[in-house]
């Protein structure tokens, strides 16, 4: 199902602050620094970071692993157990994100993206 962890997102709410910290602790500048949405690349690991996650619901960081059929993915851990967080979401690029909680409240996030690689 799963290929690998590609993203692990945090809800911030100053982007400018996480921006001045993180980029210290990293070393690396963004590779995407937008007022909506900011992520540094750390030896392969992406690493975002959203303005808005507390009000969409995010309580702490979410790990986002990547697949090829997200919506396969979703329905295959809602059958195991999970519930819907957030629904199937087209994000820019062609990516598209979901989430589930398991039975303990964490967060499951599921990424695909589009075919012939990664979004810009």
């Amino acid at each position: 199902m799963a290929s690998g962890m590609q993203t692990i997102i945090y809800p911030v709410k100053d982007i400018a602050a996480a921006k001045a910290l993180y980029g210290r602790a990293f070393g690396v500048e963004p590779y995407v620094d937008e007022p909506y949405y900011m992520a540094f690349n750390v030896g392969g690991q992406d690493v975002g970071f959203d303005p808005n996650g507390h009000a969409k619901g995010m309580t702490g960081p979410v790990p986002y692993w990547k697949v090829d059929d997200i919506e396969a993915a979703l329905a295959g851990l809602v059958e195991a157990g999970a519930d819907t967080q957030q629904p199937v979401k087209a994000v820019g690029g062609g990516r598209r994100t979901a989430t589930v909680v398991d039975a303990d409240g964490n967060p499951i996030g599921l990424l695909q993206d589009p075919p012939g690689g990664p979004a810009a």
